[in-house]
């Protein structure tokens, strides 16, 4: 069966760019033929256990000896050692190169405005709206919102019905930690349990709201204390993936000095180290109160670019194309600005 190529949008040069799908005949495999076929095999190869041993059997298994074996694989994987803190020598194993640490202060510049929304990751980023009356408006594929923050916090449920939503995906050669997208105080962070289905886009159509059904953390932040964004309170939810075995809460509001666990009650600074998925691919979503925020003009415009084919597309029922997006740029501002 032949498979539509996955294309995005390169925000930089707004060049259309072709996916290279790490692994998608064996998602395809599983997807397909496993999961309809050999259900209990399917849950235990989207397991937590056994989403450790394949990340251990990918990313920590020593990579070819020496400087060139080394260089080779990093420029496989895209990676700018200009970039990196840590010379070629450092990055023997997979593992190194994805929990990689970068001048971000450097090469990541942030918007100066302070109600500015930033990208909590170098990804491929998609948004939305739950208002159906919105040209945004998604239906429930990505996640099933009721779900979503966790059926027993009400609270957050209402808080952000009929809001807005913006969707990461993180691709195994990027840049691994999160960062905060906006400034605020932490008035709550808690961590729901659950699957660790691929984030690859076959996987992502063939389950149904896989990211509601992922391991997730959560962290509510309010953004209308002294100090934070103005854009009301913001969901940032870290979802996990096949091959993801934890995520590491290391806020660190310099460099990366000093990483400290999120609580509630700390404030957080925008555009700073929060979070590292280890490793692999995985998901970020935010989600933004009712008329709060108003994304970027060019993401919104990429999603229906006339050009691109996205696997999302036909499972959706309208172009959706995303957008490939630098950790701390600029994704949204508040509304009205």
């Amino acid at each position: 069966m032949t498979k539509t190529a996955h294309q995005y949008v390169e925000r930089e040069s707004g060049e259309i760019r072709t996916e290279i799908l790490y692994g998608d005949q064996l998602i395809r495999l599983l997807y397909h033929e496993v999961r309809e076929s050999a259900p209990i095999l399917f849950r235990l190869l989207t397991s937590a256990r056994m989403s450790s041993i394949l990340g251990f059997i990918n990313f920590d298994a020593p990579m070819a000896k020496g400087f060139a074996g080394n260089r080779r694989f990093l420029a496989e994987c895209g990676v700018e050692l200009g970039e990196c803190l840590q010379p070629v020598e450092f990055f023997d194993t997979p593992r190194k190169v994805f929990e990689r640490q970068i001048r971000y202060g450097e090469c990541r510049p942030i918007p100066e405005e302070r109600s500015a929304v930033v990208s909590p990751a170098d990804a491929r980023v998609i948004v939305g709206s739950f208002r159906e009356n919105s040209m945004l408006f998604l239906k429930e594929k990505f996640f099933a919102y009721d779900e979503f923050l966790g059926e027993d916090k009400k609270e957050w449920l209402r808080a952000f019905a009929g809001g807005d939503f913006s969707v990461f995906r993180l691709t195994p050669d990027k840049y691994h930690y999160n960062h905060t997208p906006v400034a605020g105080k932490v008035v709550d962070i808690y961590e729901i349990a659950g699957g660790y289905h691929s984030c690859n886009p076959e996987a992502v159509v063939q389950v149904v709201t896989p990211y509601s059904k992922n391991k997730r953390v959560v962290t509510i932040i309010d953004t209308d204390v002294a100090g934070g964004t103005c854009v009301g309170l913001v969901a940032m939810v870290e979802v996990v993936a096949l091959m993801i075995g934890e995520i590491v809460q290391c806020y660190s509001a310099t460099g990366y000095d000093d990483p400290q666990p999120v609580k509630p009650g700390m404030f957080l600074t925008k555009g700073v180290p929060k979070s590292l998925y280890r490793p692999g691919s995985s998901t970020d979503v935010l989600l933004f109160q009712p008329g709060r925020v108003k994304f970027a003009d060019d993401i919104v415009r990429n999603m229906s670019h006339p050009e691109a084919k996205s696997r999302f597309a036909p499972d959706f029922g309208r172009p959706l194309v995303e957008t490939d997006v630098k950790v701390r740029s600029l994704i949204a501002m508040a509304a009205g600005n």
